[in-house]
């Protein structure tokens, strides 16, 4: 018996499913095209949207006290400039060392369960930020734990990516990854919009900054129901320690990741502290009143970011990954220098404009650095091919990209601590983005030398 898929005749599929308790699935194989067709591209994207839900509401949690650190202070709160960066970047600290062992659970639960285990975290963050938020004589210690327990959002980027994987056909990875990162990031800017308002608003009502964590609590009891419900566990996932351990011995993942710390840990690093730059630079733009609800400005360097990173994807695919991340690097230099000029000059709009050069520089080069793993790895694999001991290159380069997520996250610890340094050593932040520059010039280099000029290392091939 034959099948047409589109305008090919296609033999009956050789995949078929066996459900077990639990939502377990056996059998997966979306290599099958007739069995992708007809039931796993449905089966698939259902848990896409779910993980897709799960991974925003484990961003916002993640960069919650970005926002909430501007608003302790009229909650008569007292933070020093350390005390105040210490509580934005710890999340991150927390949430990119949770990537390494997240990146094995979803095969040693299951994807449904373990996005319900990830998922049930995030309240404990969210709940305790509420109650600690109350008093002003609560001490900083329980403030920067309560902080670092955010870092639970930061883990589920990688067992969310991990999971996605295992469902997806080789050819519509990068599709479904792209969805599942983008809408991971919007997480950060939707909190950075909604927390103002709704604390705001909630101020009437004797309420006010608790709800700055428990207004996120009804969301994530429905992402946990849906995960439940919805989710699925494949048998098939199973963790490749082995080609980790290869991928941790082969040099270009630790120059992958210093160019990933450079483009996704600008991303987040800046996205958590706009809202901390805007409130110490322009205090009279750190909100606006619209009726009673406050609106901070800070939301939209994450937006542009998130929405931008797609787009460093599909430049990659045109043009070459090295070479759109070599463009990026340049106008993250000329954000940066600008900045130097603009951050305390007085000029609210330029200081936005500059950063949003920045916020979409970054963007577009953590997307073409991301689609610059596989390629690397592939390349690899071809002036490797004699080696009988070489892991595989597909194994090796799947294992890459959540090593290098991890690594990359880091970044995000590293920015607000230079920026906190810069400001206690000069009272000001130029020496920071001074740094910031001389970062991207070597970063940008080594692009150039290692991935743009074709090299026998990578069997002749320009990434």
């Amino acid at each position: 018996m034959a099948t047409t898929v589109g305008n090919t005749e296609i033999s009956a599929p050789v995949t078929t499913l066996r459900h077990r308790p639990g939502r377990w699935i056996d059998n997966w194989n979306p290599e099958d095209p007739v069995f992708w067709a007809a039931e796993g591209k449905a089966i698939a994207r259902r848990n896409l949207r779910w993980s897709i839900y799960a991974e925003f509401l484990g961003f916002i949690i993640w960069q919650l006290w970005s926002i909430v650190v501007v608003l302790l202070p009229a909650s008569g709160f007292t933070l020093s400039t350390s005390e105040s960066f210490w509580l934005i970047s710890l999340p991150s600290l927390v949430g990119a060392t949770l990537r390494f062992p997240y990146t094995f659970m979803v095969a040693r639960f299951g994807g449904r369960n373990w996005t319900i285990i990830s998922a049930t975290l995030l309240l404990i963050p969210a709940t305790l930020l509420g109650f600690v938020v109350q008093d002003p004589q609560t001490p900083f210690w329980v403030l920067l734990i309560v902080a670092a327990l955010g870092g639970f959002g930061g883990g589920n980027f990688a067992s969310s990516m991990a999971n996605i994987t295992y469902f997806f056909p080789q050819k519509e990875k990068g599709w479904a990854l792209g969805l599942n990162a983008a809408g991971g990031n919007l997480g950060t800017s939707v909190a950075q919009l909604a927390v103002p308002i709704v604390v705001s608003i909630g101020a009437s009502f004797s309420l006010g900054l608790p709800l700055a964590g428990w207004m996120w609590i009804p969301l994530i009891l429905i992402s946990i129901w849906g995960a439940w419900k919805y989710m699925d566990n494949l048998s098939s996932a199973k963790a490749d320690f082995a080609a980790a351990a290869a991928a941790l011995r082969e040099p270009h993942l630790w120059v992958l990741s210093l160019l990933y710390i450079g483009t996704f840990g600008s991303f987040i690093g800046f996205a958590s502290v706009f809202p901390k730059l805007i409130a110490d630079n322009f205090p009279e733009f750190s909100s606006f009143q619209i009726g009673t609800a406050s609106l901070s400005f800070a939301f939209v360097g994450a937006l542009v970011g998130s929405l931008s990173r797609p787009y460093g994807g599909r430049l990659a695919d045109r043009f070459g990954g090295a070479r759109v991340t070599i463009a990026a690097f340049a106008l993250m230099i000329i954000g940066s220098l600008a900045l130097m000029t603009t951050v305390d000059a007085g000029s609210f709009w330029t200081f936005i404009g500059c950063f949003l050069l920045l916020f979409v520089a970054a963007g577009i080069g953590n997307g073409s650095t991301y689609r610059m793993i596989p390629n690397v790895f592939a390349a690899r694999g071809a002036a490797t091919a004699g080696d009988a001991l070489a892991v595989n290159t597909q194994r090796k380069g799947a294992a890459a990209l959540g090593l290098v997520s991890a690594i990359g996250a880091y970044g995000g610890f590293v920015i607000p601590q230079v920026l906190a340094a810069a400001k206690n050593a000069s009272d000001s932040y130029v020496p920071a983005f001074a740094g910031f520059v001389g970062a991207y010039v070597v970063l940008l280099l080594l692009t150039i030398t290692i991935y743009a000029i074709p090299r026998a290392t990578l069997a002749g091939h320009r990434i």
